[in-house]
């Protein structure tokens, strides 16, 4: 079998033509050894040697209901990571076993990668390593594996703290974190982990991208990295060339599964703060400011006079937190909190949670166009609370009352029919959306009917007139956009800038 390896005849054949290939290739047009440059800095075979015996693999043991899945009949195979040599074999073996009887609960296994921060056997690792495990083990660089503890979870950074009894008489590698914030662009790094259950695996490029935002949670701000990491290196540090942790291994983006040099890590900035309150209280204790936000788009700004873009537009303020008493209101531009600048909406959630519960800050924001500071004691954010979903909308009847048409919106005062027909509560108040024309800017901003218009250009709006007038003066002032604030029927607000060209 050219090209091919098989381990049995139970297993599909690993093709390698194209690394066979490009291997042929490289030795067609190079001749003589790679320049240093190609091969990395001098310093990584020190690092790597420094730190190995700090990097762990994960092993956890989950109970499953197998009862009516193909592993019913052959019991449950282990949870290798995709990609895996063994993974098809296993694969196969335990869906094609006979002989068993019934199904019910099963045990499976699964590997990730962690490192010790603390020679007393405290363990960093994700989350999604060690969720819904029965059981956790700590398997260290010599092959000894030790039963661990599970101290605490953040689900939203995917961080997770172990503690582990280290063994008599061994005393243990520990690594230290560095500081996130002064990786530059290109700068070296080093990823150790165990990638497809292979154990202890050194890797090395470069830092591609700083503060990476893959909209994967509310806390986003990812190092992308070229070094290779695949599934199983999750949990696993990523170090610099002093050999300090300045990322935890978390994700990568591959159509196969392998690593195509698009990985990201939590930064150091983001897992010390989490990992000391995970330490010290078994969970996250996040600073809550009570508002909903969203992003200062270039129309929006030019609607609040704000130059350049910038800042977090507060939506919504939560009636029972911590801005409201503080005189946060919805329109308002947070621009700075506790002495740092806020440049887009994932800044200030960011900031908040960092910052201690009780605290008292200053929020700077911008008001009708002016620089205005409230202080505000931050509470505690709820971390299980679960947004509520607005209410369905029904399906309007065929006549609609139209009383105004502006800019491709048909409009109609609220009323008691309109309300229970939208499904609006009474505390809505406003003008309602009865209707949008296919093609213009509302549809594109996706304003629909039962949509709500509660003020225009942050001023209150009670009829279709209202909205007319202040669009028509608007025009005449040479505004380019007006900025609407727009109600659902439960009464969430959102900000939306319509084009009045």
């Amino acid at each position: 079998m050219p090209a091919a390896i098989a381990f049995s005849s139970r297993i599909r054949p690993l093709r390698i033509r194209p690394l066979f290939a490009a291997l042929c290739l490289g030795a067609a047009v190079i001749a003589g050894p790679a320049p240093a440059s190609a091969r990395g800095p001098e310093g990584i075979a020190d690092v790597a040697e420094k730190v190995i015996d700090a990097v762990v693999n994960i092993s956890t043991t989950q109970t499953v209901d197998a009862k009516g899945s193909g592993e019913s009949k052959g019991g449950a195979a282990p949870q290798l990571p995709p990609g895996s040599p063994f993974e098809e074999f296993f694969e196969d073996f335990f869906k094609n076993r006979r002989g068993e009887k019934g199904g019910g609960p099963r045990k499976t296994n699964s590997l990730g990668s962690g490192f010790i921060i603390d020679p007393a056997g405290v363990v960093v690792t994700n989350n999604h390593v060690i969720a819904d495990s029965d059981e956790i083990n700590v398997i260290l660089n010599d092959g000894t594996k030790i039963k661990a503890e599970l101290v605490g979870v953040d689900k939203k950074t995917d961080l997770a703290v172990l503690k582990f009894k280290p063994p008599a008489g061994k005393t243990l590698t520990a690594v230290k974190f560095g500081d996130s914030d002064k990786l530059r662009l290109g700068e070296w790094v080093i990823a150790i982990g165990n990638p497809f259950s292979l154990g202890g695996t050194v890797t090395a490029g470069i830092v591609s991208a700083r503060n990476r935002d893959i909209n994967s949670g509310p806390y986003d701000s990812y190092i992308q990295t070229d070094a290779a990491i695949n599934r199983g290196n999750s949990g696993g540090p990523l170090f610099n060339l002093a050999g300090e942790v300045i990322g935890v291994n978390t994700l990568i983006i591959s159509p196969s599964g392998g690593s195509i040099g698009i990985g990201f890590a939590v930064p150091s900035k983001t897992v010390v703060p989490v990992v000391d309150q995970l330490r010290q209280f078994g969970e996250l204790r996040r600073g809550w400011l009570g508002v909903r936000i969203q992003q200062v788009t270039d129309e929006i700004a030019e609607s609040l006079s704000i130059k350049p873009a910038r800042g977090a537009l507060v939506a919504g303020v939560d009636d029972k937190g911590p801005a409201k008493p503080a005189g946060i209101e919805p329109g308002d531009v947070v621009v700075k909190f506790d002495g740092k600048d806020i440049k887009e909406p994932k800044d200030l959630s960011r900031i908040v949670a960092d910052t201690a519960v009780g605290k008292t800050v200053d929020v700077v924001l911008i008001r009708k166009g002016k620089e205005e500071t409230k202080q505000v004691t931050l509470g505690r954010l709820d971390d299980d609370a679960k947004p509520q979903p607005a209410s369905a909308k029904s399906q309007p009847e065929p006549e609609k009352p139209v009383t105004q048409k502006v800019l491709g919106l048909d409009l109609a005062a609220l009323s008691k029919d309109l309300r229970g027909r939208y499904k609006i509560k009474d505390s809505v108040k406003g003008v309602l959306v009865t209707g949008v024309d296919d093609g213009s800017d509302a549809a594109e901003k996706r304003l629909s009917a039962g949509d709500v218009i509660v003020e225009v250009a942050q001023e209150s709006v009670g009829s279709a007139a209202d909205i007319k007038k202040r669009i028509d003066q608007l025009k005449k002032d040479g505004k380019k956009s007006v900025l609407l604030l727009v109600a659902n029927g439960s009464g969430e607000l959102r900000f939306v800038a319509l084009s009045l060209q």
